[in-house]
């Protein structure tokens, strides 16, 4: 079962193409540091513009990378279902341990759309699967009750990235499935009222920076100990707004550059660099928690 702190990971760019010494130092960066688990190709990894070689080279340059170390989750989710289909597959092949399985986006697909997708995908493959449900990106929201049938009807459906916004999704998914079942914060700001009302933990944007403190975050809070939990809350609040005063991967892959954690700051439009006042904003911050001088 993935729980704890899992980290949605950058992916990193040189001159057009996968940084294959930036993705392998990142990798080796959350194996010492203490992440849970390693997203790659979801919507902080730039997937939406990837081509399906890139995509799948990327997934396998992070399981060969891993090296069983620490578990690889996929980015396999599409708007076309065929696509979602191969994509999962590939990333089975590959070794992948789950595939994280976004809502598709821009079609709007019904409540049954969506289920008769995810059972398409379950259908054709093995792989654990952690649906993402993220409105705001996709247009459609994915209802508990749609989850939960999808949950009962097949094994490989282990859980959801619940980033809706609102924690009382969290009570009403138990309520229809089981206490067992994942649930992870799709929100970083979110992560431990979530997980004070049962979520297991986060797919993170800031643990790309800091991925100690949030994972001890997470165990403190799997343990129960959330006062000792809130302290890291607290402390990193800014962080986690700041991490979004632009769009997500914009911010976080810039304070990835800047703290010398990747090469190069390159990404792939329509993502563009940060305003200028924005990028001084982020650097402020970063200076204040001693990420940067």
């Amino acid at each position: 079962m993935f729980k704890g702190s899992v980290v949605a990971l950058i992916t990193p760019f040189k001159n057009g193409s996968i940084d294959r010494k930036s993705l392998k130092a990142l990798i080796d960066f959350h194996v010492e540091n203490g992440t849970d688990a390693i997203v790659v190709a979801g919507t902080t990894g730039e997937s939406a513009t990837l081509t399906f070689p890139e995509h799948e080279e990327l997934i396998n340059l992070a399981v060969e990378y891993a090296d069983k170390r620490i578990p690889i989750i996929a980015g396999t989710g599409a708007n076309a279902t065929h696509e979602a289909i191969a994509l999962t597959k590939s990333a089975e092949k590959a070794g992948a341990d789950g595939s994280l399985q976004v809502v598709p986006y821009y079609n709007k697909p019904t409540q049954e759309g969506i289920y008769q997708h995810f059972k398409a995908i379950c259908e054709e493959t093995n792989i654990p699967l952690i649906l993402y449900n993220i409105p705001s990106r996709t247009g459609t929201d994915m209802l508990p009750e749609t989850f939960a049938r999808l949950y009962s009807d097949f094994p490989n459906v282990i859980g959801i990235k619940e980033a809706t916004g609102n924690v009382a999704r969290v009570s009403e998914t138990i309520s229809l499935t089981n206490p067992d079942v994942v649930i992870l914060s799709g929100d970083d700001a979110l992560t431990l009222p979530m997980m004070a009302v049962g979520a297991k933990g986060v797919i993170s944007v800031a643990n790309n920076l800091v991925p100690r403190d949030i994972a001890e975050m997470c165990r403190l809070a799997l343990d129960g100990k959330f006062e000792e939990a809130r302290k890291i809350h607290d402390k990193y609040w800014k962080l986690f707004k700041t991490l979004f005063i632009e769009t997500n991967p914009i911010p976080v892959k810039t304070a990835a550059y800047l703290m010398g954690l990747i090469d190069d700051i390159e990404m792939r439009l329509p993502l563009y660099y940060m305003k200028k006042e924005n990028e001084e904003l982020l650097k402020k911050v970063l200076r204040d928690y001693g990420l940067i001088k």
